[in-house]
């Protein structure tokens, strides 16, 4: 399932889902990369 992120006040990242961690932030795979960020409501 595609999630949306933000990292910083400007970049959003879409991609796959991959967990959500302790600290409240999620993760997702862009081809090989993952990122963590908050998620977009």
């Amino acid at each position: 399932m595609l999630r949306t992120i933000t990292i910083g006040n400007h970049l959003s990242i879409q991609g796959v889902f991959v967990q959500m961690l302790k600290n409240g932030l999620m993760e997702v795979r862009v081809g090989t990369r993952t990122f963590a960020g908050r998620p977009v409501s």
